[in-house]
């Protein structure tokens, strides 16, 4: 647990905050959390009561005011007159909408401030009627940081007889950023059950928790990086650009002076390979990719939307070291905000001041098909380290992504390329990769091998989005000869 947050609970107490609001999934670590906060302040009585089990930690009342929530707040009266104390509402959020507690904490909200004893309500969501705004304050309970997963993990393979290797170690605790605790305790269970103890081996459990847990959070989805820069034809300028920034989220990075860096946007028409280029940063980085779908953070009710971006943003830190990769941000967000009421305006306002504040290490990959659709603030300097250009690709680069495709497919191919590489002019990576699936396709319905002139013929029956959506095209293209953007080639 970050030592500031203990430290910012321990102050609040201290200094008679009367009611805390702490929104929190992981109840049993709050209560460890608590008591060893209530501990420090000289051994304050913590009290605890859910609907079910009532009062716990008096043992002369014990199981009080159970089905009461009116009752439960009545609980720290049951201590000595004058006695500190602190008393923990498990699910409380479930209650405050009745007029009666409601009532009752604000009048609470003035007797505790005349005395050492706190009410702290932990609940998943943050549900405050208007009227308890100003006197509730709501912190927010952090997942387990790099220095406590350490600990658990180190402790857990102390324990179990087998302490881990150093570089094990750090390898893990950089996959489990981003889980609760007691996920990572279930999977540290399940890695003794099966060969009795912890290693790097259990990594691949790890991210397939971390792929489920984001599957729960309907926010971001965890993509594999199975693409590879070698198995990306062209963009020389962009891997070299990236390639320099690979190790700068390491500490001699940091104790060189380097920031973290913030992020790419990769503009240009579909098939260009900006989507393999966001899954191969992740790949050739070793870190995780989360895609992040826009039309996920749009909610129909007021302010729903922005809540669920703080939660995205949230949840990528928690992540962090990663990749975020926002496809398509150019259809999310319209250059005119009120045909939503503004609803998209606010959303990309709370993600450009993250983006110019963070300084987490959480790499950005935003793509976009269109530049005349983005808004001119997201291309300020500040958002994104670079703005990048994948344009159509040359001869040369053609000759590359065909091999590319051939090889995958024919390791040890000999069909020459000159002719179907002047016959592909205008065509993107997607659509080479396509040429070779017809020709492939058409040659095995027919019981032989493929060669060059079914690579021709499948080339002159395709018609490229360079064809069929020709005036954006030209209008990027200007837009990129203008200087505005990097080229990738």
């Amino acid at each position: 647990m970050s030592a500031a947050w203990i430290a910012q609970l321990d102050l609040l107490i201290r200094s008679r905050t009367p009611i805390l609001w702490i929104r929190q999934q992981e109840e049993e670590r709050l209560v460890r959390l608590l008591q060893q906060v209530a501990q420090g302040l000289e051994q304050r009585p913590l009290l605890r009561w859910d609907f079910v089990a009532g009062l716990h930690g008096l043992p002369n009342h014990a199981g009080a005011a159970a089905r009461q929530p009116l009752a439960a707040l009545d609980s720290l009266d049951l201590l000595p007159s004058g006695n500190p104390g602190l008393l923990l509402l498990l699910d409380f959020h479930r209650f405050v909408d009745d007029s009666a507690i409601c009532r009752r904490l604000r009048n609470l909200a003035v007797e505790l401030c005349q005395q050492p004893r706190t009410l702290v309500i932990a609940a998943p969501d943050l549900q405050l009627p208007r009227e308890l705004e100003a006197t509730v304050t709501v912190l927010e309970l952090p997942l387990p940081d790099a220095t406590e997963i350490r600990a658990l993990l180190g402790g857990i393979g102390i324990a179990a007889g087998s302490p881990l290797e150093p570089q094990a170690l750090e390898l893990l605790v950089r996959s489990c950023r981003g889980l609760p605790e007691q996920r990572i305790r279930q999977l540290a269970a399940r890695a003794l059950a099966r060969h009795g103890r912890l290693d790097a081996a259990d990594l691949s459990d790890v991210l397939e928790e971390k792929r489920l847990a984001l599957a729960r959070s309907d926010l971001l989805e965890y993509c594999p990086a199975d693409a590879d820069p070698s198995e990306i034809g062209g963009l020389d300028q962009l891997k070299l650009w990236l390639e320099r920034r690979r190790l700068a989220f390491t500490a001699e990075a940091q104790s060189y002076g380097l920031p973290n860096p913030r992020g790419v946007l990769l503009v240009g028409p579909q098939g260009t390979g900006k989507s393999l280029t966001a899954k191969a940063i992740a790949h050739s980085w070793g870190m995780p990719l989360l895609r992040l779908d826009l039309g996920r953070l749009f909610a129909g009710l007021v302010g729903a939307s922005e809540a669920r971006s703080r939660d995205m943003i949230r949840t990528a830190e928690a992540m962090a070291p990663c990749i975020l990769w926002i496809d398509e941000i150019d259809k999310g967000f319209s250059l005119d905000g009120r045909s939503d009421g503004g609803t998209s305006q606010r959303v990309l306002a709370t993600l450009l001041t993250w983006m110019a504040e963070k300084s987490s290490p959480v790499f950005v990959v935003a793509t976009a098909n269109a530049i005349d659709k983005l808004p001119p603030e997201l291309l300020r300097k500040g958002r994104f380290d670079e703005l990048f250009v994948l344009n159509l690709p040359e001869a040369e680069e053609r000759r590359q992504i065909l091999n590319l495709h051939l090889r995958r497919r024919r390791p040890q191919h000999l069909i020459p390329l000159d002719t179907l590489v002047d016959r592909c002019v205008g065509f993107s990576g997607a659509e080479l990769e396509q040429v070779v699936l017809e020709a492939m396709l058409v040659a095995f319905s027919e019981g032989r091998e493929f060669g060059e002139a079914d690579l021709i013929a499948a080339a002159a029956d395709l018609v490229p989005l360079s064809r069929t959506a020709r005036e954006p095209l030209e209008r990027l293209q200007q837009w990129a000869r203008e200087g505005r953007a990097r080229p990738a080639c």
